[in-house]
C-alpha cells in the first residue's frame, strides 16, 4: 500500500468582513501536519464557497505558510491566456520555493466561458495549446511555440520558475482525451469522488497509454468529500462520500486505506462544513483518522 498524503480544500464560503480567515485555517492546516491546501476556480457565484482566483488566494497562504503545498483544484486552463497562465504560475512557484502544483481542468461552466469570451467547443483544445505554451515558456529561454491559439517567437518568461520544467501539473477528468492530456503535459493525475475501482481502472488505462514505466511515475490524486461525524454539512457534497452516508473515523480510515492500496497517493479533503467549524474539522481528521492509516 502507498503512503497517502492528506490536504484540505479552502473551500468554505468566508466571511467577507475577515478576509484573513481563511489564512488562518491554512497555518491551522499547516500546524496539524496535512500536505496542502487546495482552492477551486470559479469566476462567478458557484452557490459552493469560496470563489476566488486560485492565484492570488495561494500567493497570500503561500506567504502565511513555510511547508505546506499549494493545489489548484483545479485551474480552468483557458480561462487564462497561455503566456499569463505560465507567469503567474511561475510567480507563485518563486515566491512559493516551489511548493505549487498545478491542477487543471478544462472546465465546463458555459456562463464562466461566455464572460471570458471562450467558446465551450473550444476548451479541450485550448488548454492542450495553453499547457504546451506554458511548458515551453517554463523550460526555454528564449521559447518558440505554434499552436492553434498561440504563437511564440524568442519569448523570454517575465520570471522562470524555481522548479525545473516548471510546477508539476496534475490534469484533471476521466474521458481519454484527459488521460492523454495527462501522458503528454502532466505529472499527475486528479480525480474527483473516486472510488478504489475508478483508481484501478484509470492506473490501467495511463499503463496502456502510456506504457508501466511512464505511468508508475505519474501521481494519482482525488478530491474527496468528507462531512465528518458531528457537523452539519451547509451544503451538498458533490460526490460520493468517504465513509459512507455515517462516517466514523473508522469507515473513512478504511475507505482511504482502499484508495492508498489501488495506487491513490494525495487526497485533498473537500468538507461541505461552514467555515467556522472548519478547524474543528480539521483537528477530527488529524487526530482521529490520519493515525488509522500509519
Amino acid at each position: 500500500m502507498t503512503t497517502l498524503r492528506l490536504g484540505v480544500s479552502l473551500q468554505p464560503r468566508w466571511p467577507l468582513d475577515d478576509g484573513a480567515a481563511a489564512l488562518r485555517a491554512a497555518r491551522h492546516a499547516e500546524e496539524l501536519g496535512f500536505d496542502h491546501v487546495a482552492v477551486g476556480n470559479r469566476l462567478l457565484d458557484s452557490g459552493f464557497g469560496l470563489d476566488t482566483d486560485p492565484f492570488v488566494l495561494l500567493s497570500a497562504v503561500a506567504g502565511a505558510t513555510t511547508r505546506l503545498r499549494l493545489l489548484t483544484s483545479v485551474l480552468v486552463a483557458p480561462y487564462y491566456p497561455a503566456p499569463v497562465l505560465a507567469n503567474q504560475a511561475a510567480t507563485l512557484d518563486v515566491i512559493s520555493g516551489g511548493r505549487l502544483i498545478l491542477g487543471v481542468g478544462t472546465g465546463w461552466n458555459p456562463d464562466e466561458f461566455a464572460a471570458v469570451g471562450v467558446p465551450t467547443g473550444e476548451r479541450g483544445a485550448r488548454t492542450d495549446d495553453h499547457l504546451g505554451a506554458a511548458k515551453a515558456l517554463w523550460t526555454r529561454r528564449p521559447a518558440d511555440f505554434d499552436g492553434p491559439f498561440t504563437r511564440l517567437r524568442a519569448a523570454h518568461l517575465g520570471v522562470p520558475p524555481v522548479t525545473a520544467g516548471g510546477p508539476p501539473v496534475w490534469v484533471g477528468g476521466n474521458s481519454d482525451a484527459a488521460l492523454r492530456r495527462v501522458v503528454r503535459f502532466g505529472a499527475g493525475w486528479y480525480g474527483s469522488g473516486v472510488d478504489a475501482a475508478e483508481v484501478t481502472d484509470v492506473r490501467r488505462r495511463l499503463r496502456d497509454l502510456a506504457g508501466a514505466e511512464h505511468a508508475d511515475r505519474l501521481t494519482l490524486a482525488s478530491a474527496g468529500f468528507l462531512t465528518p461525524p458531528g457537523f452539519p454539512a451547509v451544503i451538498p457534497a458533490p460526490g460520493r462520500p468517504l465513509g459512507g452516508a455515517a462516517p466514523t473515523a473508522a469507515s473513512v480510515a478504511d475507505d482511504l486505506a482502499r484508495l492508498a492500496g489501488a495506487g491513490l497517493t494525495v487526497c485533498t479533503l473537500w468538507l461541505p462544513v461552514a467555515a467556522e467549524h472548519l478547524g474543528r474539522a480539521m483537528e477530527w481528521i488529524a487526530t482521529e483518522v490520519t493515525p488509522r492509516l500509519t
